[in-house]
């Protein structure tokens, strides 16, 4: 048999304990319950491992205003100066915006293009979010604001049925938005 076959699959654990110890380190100073969690020793080494990455990426990433996040800056128009005839592209092309800078938008079926503008506009361009650029991860924004409107448009049956029982209450009924979009990232 030859050599190489039976001795990669030690480097490659060495190599990942290295990796791990490293990443533990780096975290040290940030170190809390999360970092200690029992449920880490249950996960195989590089599934760990790319754990304490992303969090050390959380915890070095910079805590910016969306609006910051794109170069230059993205500045919009308010939303009382867009025409309606406008407003269609206009939101389309913020959203394919946000979207390039892995921001996915969540439950706005409900919400006219204005709504949806607005909220853009007053909520997440401001909002001081950590960037961070790792692949395959995005920043989920849910333009939901009450229980109410999740419970009436986007909860499942299951869900429905859950936060009944929890909260013992009279659940709206459910129905479908009006406002169906095919947005990027859903």
């Amino acid at each position: 048999m030859d050599m190489s076959e039976t001795s990669q699959p030690a480097i490659d654990e060495v190599d990942l304990m290295l990796a791990n110890a490293r990443l533990r380190d780096e975290l040290e100073p940030y170190r809390d319950e999360s970092i200690d969690s029992s449920s880490m020793h249950r996960m195989p080494l590089q599934t760990e491992n790319e754990y304490l990455t992303s969090m050390l990426a959380w915890e070095r990433a910079p805590a910016l205003p969306i609006t910051s996040w794109f170069n230059p800056p993205l500045q919009l128009p308010t939303p009382d100066s867009v025409s309606d005839s406008t407003l269609p592209r206009l939101l389309a092309n913020t959203i394919e915006r946000l979207y390039s800078q892995r921001v996915v938008l969540k439950f706005t079926d409900h919400l006219s293009d204005r709504e949806l503008y607005k909220i853009i506009y007053r909520d997440i361009m401001p909002s001081c979010e950590k960037k961070l650029d790792i692949p395959g991860k995005c920043l989920e924004w849910r333009c939901v604001e009450d229980n109410e409107t999740w419970l009436r448009f986007y909860a499942d049956a299951v869900d429905r049925r859950r936060f009944q029982e929890e909260y013992d209450v009279d659940l709206p009924p459910s129905e479908q938005p009006k406002y169906k979009r095919n947005l990027p990232g859903n």
